[in-house]
């Protein structure tokens, strides 16, 4: 797959960093069951590409993304039978786990709207910035769903626990940056103008660092979930075993040594 030409979202691809956003504003940029698809095998093949370091969500137009499409996807999924909506809820779950396993740290830079499907992404992401417009609504409630979509209830209230997480799955009401910010999904918040600037900038630090290692982190970061405090000790002390055999370790410590700052190389 070539990562830098999807069809369905936009993708500019630079000094290791991919900058994407969904591709129709002027409908605050719903998903299809298409762009569903896409996302998730352009996340899939991200684990094997050597050139991206970060990836960058980025709004269009004003908006994150709306979720699903009211009329291309709510409507035909009223009228499919138990197997076809399996495989559909089954697919969108594809596109976190994909998200979570690319090996690559995600920044989220929200903006306007941010809603169904929209804020699962920004959730299943690794960094969230955001402007003060913000409104981030996991919203299935309000469409007759549960709030156990695509992986809401076991990552959400690890981020901002267990009693916001279900105000927020209950009601399907939107999250505003400010408490976003103050429950900690938000890292921090910014002005729109400086929305992208800013996740660039953080996305650039990210890429400058040791890439192995940062990928080390991400995969820990997510299988720790599952793991007792013994496993997780064990895994942590194997997984920076491996990192310590890397080349990068020691041009950390011969930049030291030298006063010098390291240039890593991922290797």
């Amino acid at each position: 797959m070539d990562l830098s030409k999807p069809q369905l979202f936009r993708c500019e691809i630079e000094k290791g960093i991919a900058r994407i956003s969904h591709d129709r504003p002027e409908r605050k940029n719903p998903f299809t069951f298409d762009s569903y698809a896409e996302l998730r095998d352009w996340f899939r093949a991200l684990v094997y590409s050597d050139d991206i370091h970060a990836v960058v969500i980025l709004p269009n137009g004003g908006n994150f993304s709306s979720g699903g499409d009211v009329h291309e996807i709510i409507g035909p999924l009223t009228r499919m039978s138990m197997k076809e909506l399996l495989t559909f809820t089954r697919m969108t779950g594809d596109l976190v786990k994909a998200m979570i396993g690319c090996g690559k740290p995600v920044i989220a830079a929200v903006d306007g709207v941010c809603a169904g499907a929209g804020a699962i992404m920004a959730m299943a992401s690794d960094l969230r910035l955001a402007t003060p417009e913000a409104k981030t609504a996991f919203l299935f409630n309000r469409v007759g769903l549960a709030g156990c979509d695509m992986g809401a209830c076991a990552i959400l209230p690890r981020i901002i626990g267990q009693g916001r997480a279900a105000d927020l799955l209950y009601t399907g009401r939107a999250m505003s940056a400010a408490e976003g910010e103050a429950w900690g999904f938000f890292n921090r918040v910014v002005e729109a103008g400086a929305l992208e600037a800013e996740a660039i900038k953080l996305a650039e630090r990210i890429a400058a660092g040791p890439t192995f290692a940062n990928s080390m982190t991400k995969t820990m970061l997510a299988q720790e979930w599952s793991m007792s405090l013994e496993q997780a000790i064990e895994a942590e002390a194997q997984a920076q075993a491996i990192c310590m055999q890397g080349n990068d370790f020691r041009r950390a410590y011969e930049a030291f040594v030298a006063k010098e700052k390291p240039v890593f190389e991922g290797d």
